[in-house]
């Protein structure tokens, strides 16, 4: 049976066969951008701007040999700098602070060399530093197909972008699960690179951190065969066109998985199926030391995003929601020594996790316990039930790959650190194997 290419690819090939003009595929991008219902999807849009991009790549790349991601068009998270925009951190603090970028970022700059169009700057948590959407300063994030729920952050207007179409594929970053669970909840496939990959490629340059510890970068997008060339057109990766299917995959023990709405388990449970069926061993592991990960990382979050933020404010976090404020205060108090023997248990558990996927080639556990976050509710909870689940592999430094399901459910599935072609190409296979 013949298998359709997915629609980005499809898309990639009209474009390189001159079939359709970049022009043209940006003015489809833009006819569909701000879509929902807080038409906040970008914080930074210059629509003549980005025309005028799609209408010099025919001469930037002159011929048939065109760049991987010729005439695309993709977002980038407001954390990034781009010419001609303010990089606003999804704060008005930082939009009044900080000055119109005369050049473009690392990350935006290897977007151009690769060809694509980048629309907008994308909304996120303010700072980067939540996990639901919620921003007093700009409005919440919004899904663009259903206005009653929220995209999940921090990385929330990528989600967005690429859902409701102006973008193929958005930049976002990862900390504590911020690729992850706005592309579970908005039904969308994400991958987080493995840590310090970023870092190696000098992409951070022109970017603003949450946690040097934790941060990495990474895409959403909607097909799980496209993962492999988004990789390689941001990182320069090398991920094969065929993977090994007969791989040992460890699951997440079931007392770990007991808050865990029911959408999330049959999610959960369907591509353990679908792993089955292209002849993975799945074998149950010993997840409970995760449950230490959350109190970890929270302290060692905050100290680092409190001294990354105590310039521009002299210590007064109060030009931030009060949540924020709170948690970059504390990270301010924390003394010393408390800090380091953090980081030495921050140590000790990426040992256990490091053990775990040396007997292992994945591991997969959801990506949430719940499935959607609605617009509204009181949600001052759902942080900490969130990050109980992402944040194992936040401390460990893993590449995940977010395998989408219905109703905003999705499973992570992980890797060890530096392993990212191999976890690629296997989340490949299985989009293939889904079509």
């Amino acid at each position: 049976m013949l298998v359709e290419a997915s629609s980005l690819e499809l898309l990639r090939g009209s474009l390189r066969s001159g079939a359709i003009a970049p022009r043209a595929a940006v003015e489809d991008a833009l006819a569909r951008a701000n879509s929902n219902a807080g038409r906040n999807v970008y914080l930074g849009l210059d629509a003549e701007r980005a025309l005028r991009a799609a209408d010099e790549l025919p001469a930037r790349f002159p011929g048939a040999n065109k760049p991987p991601l010729y005439g695309l068009p993709v977002s980038l998270k407001d954390c990034f700098d781009l010419a001609g925009f303010v990089t606003s951190l999804g704060s008005r603090f930082y939009a009044r602070r900080n000055a119109v970028a005369i050049e473009d970022s690392a990350v935006a700059a290897r977007l151009r060399s690769q060809g694509a169009v980048i629309v907008g700057k994308t909304h996120l948590h303010p700072l980067a530093y939540g996990i639901t959407g919620e921003n007093p300063d700009y409005g919440d994030s919004t899904q663009p197909c259903d206005a009653t729920l929220l995209t999940g952050g921090s990385s929330s207007g990528g989600a967005a972008s690429v859902q409701e179409g102006s973008a193929v594929a958005a930049i976002g970053t990862d900390t504590g699960g911020s690729i992850r669970v706005p592309a579970a909840l908005c039904g969308l496939a994400g991958y987080r690179a493995s840590i310090g990959l970023a870092h190696e490629r000098g992409l951070w340059r022109g970017g603003v951190h949450l946690a040097d510890s934790f941060d990495t970068l990474g895409w959403l997008f909607r097909d799980l065969r496209d993962g492999p060339l988004l990789a390689a057109a941001l990182f320069e990766l090398d991920v094969p066109s065929a993977a090994d299917t007969t791989v040992r995959i460890g699951v997440a023990a079931r007392e770990f998985l007991d808050d865990c709405e029911p959408v999330v388990m049959d999610c959960f449970a369907r591509w353990q199926e679908r792993l089955r069926g292209l002849g993975a061993e799945l074998v149950p592991i010993d997840s409970s030391f995760w449950e230490e990960a959350l109190e970890i990382y929270a302290l060692i979050q905050a100290s680092e995003a409190a001294a990354i933020h105590m310039a521009a404010t002299g210590g007064d976090f109060s030009a931030f929601e009060r949540t924020i404020a709170e948690r970059l205060a504390w990270g301010a108090s924390i003394p010393a020594a408390e800090l380091l023997q953090f980081r030495l248990r921050h140590i000790a558990f990426r040992e256990k996790m490091d053990v775990l996927l040396r007997e292992h080639d994945f591991l997969i556990v959801p990506c949430a316990p719940v499935a959607r976050l609605l617009v509204g509710a009181d949600h001052s909870t759902s942080r900490k039930a969130i990050l109980r689940f992402t944040t194992p592999f936040s401390l460990a430094g893993n590449p995940v790959v977010t395998l989408p399901g219905e109703g905003g459910a999705g499973v992570q599935l992980a890797a060890g650190r530096g392993y990212d072609a191999k976890l690629l190409a296997y989340a490949a296979r299985l989009g293939l194997a889904l079509h």
